[in-house]
């Protein structure tokens, strides 16, 4: 049996949430649930609340989704509480490993997030009205390579090794244009961003908002960097532009660095390695290599999440 409450407000952060408790053990004790998944902070303490105080024999089989690289805490640490964590990257199961030693290593399993390849279809193309409207707007990218930094516009996601490496490649002519596709995520930081692009006079630098199109902007460019300062848990956006066939160069830590390890090796460059950067981006614009689709699928991920469940059960 499965059911799930995706429109009840039970992440929202208020101690009115609390009343979620008893109903979420009566719906435990009235559907007889045999598992019951935490994929969230403050949903999973509501749940294991309403979880811990049923009889042993009518408690179902808890398990949790660690997503992130969150703050160690104790608030966090509910994320450890279940039968099975499911860790999304290997780079997850060493965080937890090393933040939380009260765990036991044989109750986390490395199930990588996935992406849907016909969402992403390789060798994908965008129609001829979308590419009209895409030049037309941006006429700047017409007949020059281009690279794209996706994500919003935050310290943590490298625009000032970005300016950098557009810096170095103005210096030298090079007609290589890049643009930043994302939201403002601090307005301070993005007017900091903005004028440090103007001072430095880049006009192959480009700020193109957040967008839904991402499928055909991924198809369109020359490459996609992944430049985050800090690990991410798994690096989805790499995945997205590899299955198009897109080559993607990223720093080589967190799990960015571990999709480009499995599924890409010539896209990793070290941390903050701005020459190894301009080199690689260089390379890959004068000669495209070829990308193969990577392992890190939809299918795959409900299969093997499923598969746990199922051993829980017997």
């Amino acid at each position: 049996m499965f059911a799930a409450l995706g429109h009840e407000p039970v992440g929202r952060k208020s101690l009115t949430t609390l009343r979620w408790v008893r109903p979420l053990r009566r719906l435990m004790v009235e559907r007889g649930f045999d598992i019951v998944h935490l994929r969230s902070r403050l949903p999973a303490w509501i749940a294991w609340r309403a979880w811990r105080h049923l009889p042993d024999g009518q408690r179902p089989h808890l398990v949790t989704t660690v997503h992130g690289l969150y703050s160690v805490s104790r608030y966090s640490a509910i994320m450890t509480r279940g039968e099975r964590v499911i860790a999304t990257s290997e780079t997850v199961r060493r965080y937890l490993l090393e933040n939380y030693p009260e765990l036991p290593a044989g109750r986390i399993e490395v199930i990588h997030r996935g992406i849907d390849p016909d969402e992403f279809p390789p060798g994908f193309r965008p129609s001829p009205d979308w590419l009209e409207q895409w030049h037309a707007a941006f006429p700047q990218l017409r007949g020059r390579p281009v690279i794209a930094l996706p994500g919003r516009l935050s310290r943590l996601k490298g625009h000032h090794d970005l300016i950098e490496l557009m810096t170095r490649l103005k210096r030298h002519d090079s007609p290589i244009q890049a643009i930043v596709v994302g939201g403002v995520g601090r307005p301070g930081y993005a007017d900091e961003i903005r004028g440090l692009v103007a001072r430095r006079g880049l006009d192959n630098l480009h700020f193109i908002g957040p967008r839904q199109d991402m499928r055909e902007i991924y198809a369109t460019v020359d490459c996609v960097l992944s430049l985050s300062q800090r690990p991410e848990s798994f690096g989805r956006t790499v995945v997205e532009a590899l299955s198009i066939g897109t080559p993607v160069i990223g720093y080589a830590h967190g799990g960015v660095g571990e999709v480009l390890g499995q599924a890409f090796p010539a896209g990793r460059v070290p941390l903050g390695d701005i020459d190894g950067l301009c080199q690689r981006v260089l390379d890959f614009i004068a000669d495209r290599p070829t990308v193969e689709p990577p392992p890190f699928t939809l299918e795959a991920m409900l299969e093997r999440t499923i598969a746990l469940y199922t051993g829980l059960r017997r």
